[in-house]
């Protein structure tokens, strides 16, 4: 750990200065209590940075949060060893692609059976929290059970004892985007009507005991649900799709589910502060969490430690060190089929961007993170589905 000012403590061996900038501009808004911790894999942001965590007296800044709502991982351990495995990979790739919706805007056709009792679940929530969401999404029922684009993806692993782990990373998709969307524009409008100065329009806040207040926390714990629940009903469908290709059926030894974009009202140094997490787990002592690495690389199950100037956090991911249209310029389609060898993937320039090499090395991200977890499993990828 590394005190860069009085407010703001970091674990990152590898940062820009551009990066340490923009936190160092976060931890200056007067309601941050007692700092803003920044992950080991913490990058340039929108407004806030991601990986980073940003505890709040009396106020939220909804863009600090981040405009995928609840986004995080869920993994699952199978009875199955790697020898249990058909060789025929492809087979269930296509499987899974043709279960889950893929990429940017696609949803289900249809409200399937899986998915019913979840979507009843969310309509009786947002019912008790007083709003449609509707208003923000009218498909959002058709969403619940969709994976997205970006750094979203499915994948079939192994740890090191060679046991076979299902393993997702997704939102809140496009309903979460909205309810964000909606509200920084709330936040900063309220700031400008009061003549508040902002040093970033993006750290635009809310005050609790106001209505907008009350209206984004009750929105927000909807989205984290639906987040939550997006995940669970892939990864039953993800489930299916390997018991079918194994031909037994999935017993699940483990099953972890967390988020690493949300807001949670927590206990440190002697106050009742709102903690924001953008780009990070909750890392209390023995509470089990998951951190990716980057495509083609490893992923880990973890157990956090409880480290108190880190607010119980620890990182989320690799963390990009180029932006995707730089890593697109930088990088080609044979450079990332060699950082894909050995694992079955679709293979298009459509993935350039996510390159293992436009982010920092994972092995890098969990030393720096030592003190914040323990590293309970080590996962390999044998199967990676993303959408474009």
């Amino acid at each position: 750990m590394e005190k860069l000012s009085t407010r703001l403590v970091s674990w990152a061996s590898l940062i820009d200065e551009k990066t340490v900038e923009q936190a160092r501009t976060s931890s200056t808004m007067p309601f941050i209590y007692p700092h803003l911790a920044l992950m080991p894999d913490a990058h340039l942001g929108l407004g806030a940075t991601v990986g980073s965590v940003i505890p709040t007296l009396g106020a939220i800044m909804p863009a600090a949060v981040g405009v995928d709502i609840g986004c995080g991982m869920i993994a699952v351990k199978t009875q199955f060893a790697a020898s249990d495995l058909p060789s025929d990979r492809r087979e269930v790739r296509e499987h899974i692609e043709r279960a889950i919706p893929l990429s940017a805007g696609h949803a289900n056709r249809k409200v399937v059976a899986t998915a019913e009792p979840r979507i009843a679940e969310l309509e009786a929530l947002a019912e008790a929290k007083g709003f449609d969401p509707a208003r923000y999404r009218g498909d959002w029922r058709l969403q619940l059970g969709s994976l997205g684009s970006g750094n979203h993806f499915i994948e079939v692993s192994l740890d090191e004892t060679d046991a076979v782990w299902l393993f997702l990373h997704s939102g809140s998709r496009g309903v979460g985007n909205k309810i964000a969307q909606h509200h920084i524009r709330v936040a900063q409008e309220l700031c400008r009507r009061w003549w508040i100065d902002l040093p970033d329009r993006d750290l635009a806040y809310l005050v609790e005991g106001t209505p907008e207040f009350s209206r984004y926390i009750a929105e927000l714990r909807w989205a984290q649900h639906f987040a939550l629940l997006n995940r669970e009903e892939m990864m039953d469908r993800v489930i299916r799709q390997v018991s079918e290709w194994v031909g037994v059926p999935v017993e699940e030894r483990e099953r972890v589910n967390c988020h690493h974009n949300f807001t949670e009202s927590e206990e440190h140094f002697g106050k009742r502060v709102w903690v924001s997490r953008k780009g990070a787990i909750r890392a209390d002592a023995g509470r089990p969490g998951l951190i990716p690495g980057s495509m083609g690389t490893a992923s880990y199950v973890v157990e956090g430690l409880g480290d108190r100037m880190s607010l119980n956090s620890s990182p989320h991911g690799a963390g990009r060190t180029y932006s995707r249209s730089a890593a697109r310029r930088t990088f080609t389609r044979d450079q990332l089929r060699e950082a894909m060898a050995g694992i079955e993937f679709r293979d298009t320039d459509a993935f350039i961007d996510e390159i293992p090499a436009a982010y920092k090395p994972i092995d890098r991200v969990m030393a720096d993170a030592a003190s914040l977890v323990r590293v309970r499993h080590t996962l390999r990828q044998v199967v990676n589905v993303k959408g474009d």
